[in-house]
This record gives C-alpha cells, sequence and structure tokens, in this order.
C-alpha cells in the first residue's frame, strides 16, 4: 500500500506562527534534565482553532509542545494541568494515548503552562478527505468513510470500558450530577458568549431542555471533545496511531461523550450553515449517518440510547456556543485567523438545527 498524500499544510509559515521564547524554554528544561535541540528548530502545527501545539526535539527525539491560545481563556478550557494529568493517567493502559514527559505551570517560563508529550507520527483528518482516499478499501473492502467511522465509534466504546480507578483517575472532575451540572454550565457560557444578544432558537433550546427530565448517566472517563481531527492515523493502513486534545477529559455521562461526536457528524441533507461547520467529512465516502453511529455504539457497548435527544440537544448548544467563542476571539481582535469571521454565522446556524432535533425532526 502506498503512504497517503497530504493536501494541506502540516507547520504554519513563518507569518502565522505564534512566536514562542525558545531560549528561554532550553534554559528552563535543562534545569529539568531535558535538552531542547537547536535542529531542528521548534515549528507550530497549522491545526486546530485552540490551543497551540508545536514539533520539538528533546534530547534528540520528537516530542510537541502544548500551550493554550493567547487572549481570554473560557472557563475550564485549555487546562493543561488537567491534560498532562489525563494522558499520565490513560497512557498506561492505553497505547493510543501519548506519555507526558513534562508538564510546567510556571507562567514565567512560556506566560501560560504548558507540557510536552510525545510525538506520534500520523495523519489527521478534519472536513475533508484527501483524494487518494476516495478510492480507498479497508480490511473488508470497506470505504474509507465506512472504515473511519467505524474506527471513531470503536475508540470512544474502549475509552468508555477503562474503570478509572485503574488509571488513578478516580477523582477527576466531578461526576455527581454531571448532566445537570453541564446544562446549567453552558447556559451560563451561552448567555456570555451572546452578551444580551440571545438568539430565538438558543432561547427555545435552553428553555427545551429545562422542560426535559434529565435522564440517568453512568459515569465513565470521557474524552469531552472526541472528533475526528482529535485522532492520527498511519499513513498508509489508516490504523489509529493516536488519540489527543484531552484538555477537557473529565468523568462523566458516557452519551453526552457519544453526542459531542455527533454534534460535529454532518449529514448530507443537514442545511448548508452546519455543513459550513465543516469539522469533519462524514457528508461523503461513505460515511454512516449519525443514527447508524449512534447504534453502532449502543451495540458495542449495550448501553441503552433510547435518551439520546436530551444529549444531542445538550451538546448542539455547546458546540454553537464554542463557535461563537472562537467568533469573539476574532471580533475582539485575540487572532486574525480568518477563518474565525465566518463562525458566527455557523454559530446561528448550529441553533436553528438544534431546533430541529429537539423537536424530533431528524436524528
Amino acid at each position: 500500500m502506498t503512504s497517503l498524500k497530504v493536501e494541506k499544510k502540516i507547520y504554519l509559515s513563518d507569518a502565522g506562527e505564534v512566536a514562542q521564547n525558545w531560549p528561554k524554554l532550553r534554559k528552563y528544561l535543562l534545569l529539568n534534565g531535558l535538552t531542547l535541540d537547536e535542529s531542528p528548530p521548534p515549528r507550530q502545527f497549522a491545526a486546530g482553532f485552540g490551543n497551540l501545539n508545536y514539533r520539538l526535539s528533546i534530547d534528540g527525539r520528537a516530542a510537541v509542545l502544548r500551550r493554550p491560545p493567547l487572549g481570554p481563556i473560557p472557563l475550564g478550557a485549555n487546562d493543561m494541568e488537567r491534560e498532562s494529568r489525563i494522558i499520565t493517567g490513560l497512557s498506561q493502559v492505553l497505547p493510543l494515548v501519548p506519555k507526558c514527559l513534562h508538564f510546567c505551570d510556571d507562567r514565567r517560563v512560556l506566560g501560560a503552562p504548558f507540557f510536552i508529550m510525545e510525538f506520534r507520527a500520523g495523519i489527521i483528518f478534519s472536513g475533508n478527505l484527501p483524494r487518494s482516499l476516495i478510492k480507498w478499501r479497508g480490511p473488508n473492502r470497506e470505504s474509507a468513510g465506512v472504515y473511519l467511522g467505524r474506527e471513531m465509534i470503536n475508540l470512544l466504546a474502549a475509552l468508555h470500558n477503562i474503570e478509572p480507578v485503574s488509571v488513578g483517575l478516580q477523582n477527576l472532575g466531578r461526576s455527581e450530577n454531571f448532566l445537570e451540572r453541564t446544562a446549567m454550565g453552558w447556559k451560563r457560557r451561552a448567555e456570555l458568549a451572546w452578551e444580551g444578544e440571545m438568539p430565538t432558537a438558543l432561547r427555545d433550546l435552553l428553555g427545551w431542555l429545562s422542560s426535559q427530565s434529565v435522564p440517568y448517566s453512568d459515569t465513565v472517563l470521557m474524552h469531552n471533545d472526541f472528533k475526528l481531527d482529535n485522532l492520527i492515523f498511519d499513513r498508509t493502513t489508516l490504523n489509529p496511531n493516536a488519540i489527543i486534545d484531552w484538555d477537557m477529559g473529565t468523568r462523566g455521562d458516557p452519551l453526552y461523550d457519544l453526542a459531542v461526536l455527533l454534534s460535529y457528524w454532518t449529514e448530507a441533507s443537514d442545511p448548508s450553515s452546519v455543513i459550513r461547520m465543516n469539522q469533519m467529512p462524514t457528508t461523503k465516502y461513505g460515511f454512516p449517518t449519525r443514527e447508524q453511529a449512534a447504534e453502532l455504539y449502543a451495540a458495542i457497548t449495550g448501553r441503552d440510547i433510547s435518551s439520546i435527544r436530551y444529549r444531542r440537544v445538550l451538546a448542539i448548544v455547546r458546540t454553537a456556543c464554542v463557535f461563537r467563542q472562537l467568533y469573539r476571539r476574532f471580533t475582539s481582535g485575540s487572532t486574525d485567523d480568518p477563518r474565525f469571521g465566518s463562525f458566527g454565522n455557523v454559530a446561528y446556524g448550529i441553533l436553528e438545527f438544534g431546533v430541529d432535533v429537539a423537536r424530533g425532526r431528524c436524528f
């Protein structure tokens, strides 16, 4: 099999890169028994809208430095201490989780907490797949979409099967009343994100959530932002090489974790304003539908998904709020990334679609 060709840039150019104080980091790491090599020089990865990620060479081996973005940080987001703790625990039993090599909470070094972890080679997919994957076939002659859709659900189910106590994460987060607290938290964030300009669709969704009985939930280890571009795949076999971006990980409801994934899982029949979210390539390439993905998760885990709609609506509110927060970063001048300029309209579209989900018009 041939290696997949990458059709988008992996690293930012010098003009777009957020520079770090590499000499200061080098001095700090030397005091902690690590050497930041001068060659190859650090490079910032181009993917992602949130945390800043850099490829480094530490003691002759590739590594990744991860730190929060510049500007104000939403409450509970971009938590480097939490993420380093999670990957330290999970990497003991889940080889797809990179090991943490070092965590630093001294803001004098780079201006924010950061950690350094193993580098995992491979390819990351976001809104589109490479053209070379159109005719790709998996081990059972399935299309790339069928294969990748199944892998996402298999990996999420495997994560949910890990006992938190087995990896020292039994005290991670607050699992009691998880769904109630999550609903209240995103209501507060949405009100802040729209600052007195609350859209009718958002008001309808918050009203719908408050009118529903909160379903019973299990407690598992959650990724809490599980989607295709948080997975790294082998360029030739498409075997998964890593699960990344754990800064929102916690203990909580497994079906909400599934619902967060489904909030990014667009279909060809969805409104164009939702498809423009462009987070996963699930509108084509043979990917299963959201309902099929949820049914596969239920078949693998044995969990009852009959109450998934509450989680779906809650996750949709969250996703809309995230896009609104990103848009606010653009309008406030915290970022000049032109992609963020359209996120205000995307957020509105997600909310309108959420009303259809709440009313049972679509899955």
